[in-house]
């Protein structure tokens, strides 16, 4: 028998928190060797310096991000980079054979004026994010598993769409009546210095944040688009909470059957997700807390029919540093890998 080959693969922007939590989870994947990190501020360091926490398991430098490098190491590449920066490389790697999953808003949007628009970058690889695929599997599991190129969605859009995608899809509210009321932990904003970070700014303090303006809403509008099959504008509105990690993210909508009621809502989303091992949908009466999905890859969704308002109101949870980025990405490598969607990922939260 030949000796077992593990797929070779690199990290490009390994120093902020989705970094890490790549590194983390990819250390335990059965079928992958993580052989390359990068990122420009910190090259010539070990990694180790940035996180001395891994010191006894991991000895990696960091190194400079040279796409020719990279493309001769590493199989497959995560970028883990600031928006604006992915899209400078991306046809490079490609161009070498590749497989990319992007972590930044550079390869989310099919229409890349909409991109430019809201992140004031300017694009001229218009081919290249023609053949990204938007990586949330549940949604576009198919598409991800023939993809060389993935945009991995925001952590505010994954818990978001995965709580709306059975409504707009099976045409059971009224599309322009969603609003979404999203909180978030802290790392959701990653690891720079900034005010409102800090502990004596955000403890004891809850506020919203990039109100009618935040980044997330066009990409949440683009898919919701696509599953009501016309355009859509949807009320967003984000919050920061005073806790490390976590998004929990509350939808209102109007119901299209005023008749139908919360066991009916909970029988049309499990078989919506039938076939995706980390939606996890509450028993009737059951709302799901941040502390459930904390470490873990799991979605989990709580629904309520308000007979007097008329609304459906669905709560949707995840940790934004997994499912919401370094580990839906991984799941989006597994499928593009042919792999069991589950592998390498963590399936339990930490709780307390």
């Amino acid at each position: 028998m030949g000796k077992f080959r593990r797929v070779p693969v690199g990290i490009v922007g390994a120093s902020g928190y989705g970094g890490v939590q790549l590194v983390r989870l990819l250390m335990d994947h059965p079928e992958v060797e993580l052989v390359y990190l990068g990122d420009e501020n910190s090259a010539g360091k070990p990694f180790t310096n940035l996180y001395p926490h891994l010191a006894h398991a991991f000895n990696l430098p960091i190194e400079a991000i040279e796409p020719e490098i990279i493309a001769h190491r590493c199989e497959v590449v995560f970028l883990s980079l600031p928006n604006g920066l992915a899209c400078q490389i991306v046809p490079k790697l490609l161009e070498k054979g590749c497989k990319v999953l992007d972590l930044s808003a550079d390869y989310r949007f099919s229409d890349l004026a909409t991109y430019t628009a809201w992140y004031g970058i300017p694009r001229n690889d218009r081919a290249t994010a023609a053949t990204a695929i938007y990586g949330l599997p549940e949604l576009y599991r198919d598409r991800i598993a023939e993809a060389q190129l993935i945009g991995c969605p925001g952590c505010y859009p994954t818990a978001s769409l995965l709580a709306l995608s059975p409504l707009l899809k099976q045409g059971l509210i009224v599309p322009e009546t969603a609003i979404i009321d999203a909180k978030s932990g802290t790392s959701s904003s990653g690891r720079q210095a900034k005010t409102d970070l800090l502990l004596a700014e955000a403890d004891n303090s809850l506020a919203a944040y990039g109100v009618t303006r935040h980044r997330h809403t066009p990409e949440i509008e683009q898919i919701c688009s696509d599953l009501a099959g016309h355009e859509l504008m949807i009320q967003f509105t984000p919050h920061l909470v005073p806790m490390v990690r976590g998004i929990l993210a509350t939808i209102y909508a109007t119901l299209r059957d005023p008749g139908l009621v919360r066991d009916d809502l909970i029988t049309i989303f499990t078989a919506f997700y039938r076939n995706s091992p980390w939606i996890k949908i509450c028993d009737s009466g059951v709302y799901p807390q941040t502390k459930w999905a904390s470490g873990s890859n799991l979605c989990y969704i709580g629904l309520e029919v308000d007979p007097r308002t008329g609304r459906v109101i669905v709560m949707s949870v995840i940790d934004n540093l997994i499912k919401g980025q370094a580990g839906q990405a991984i799941q989006c490598l597994n499928l593009m890998m042919g792999w069991d969607e589950t592998l390498g990922l963590p399936k339990l939260g930490f709780y307390p």
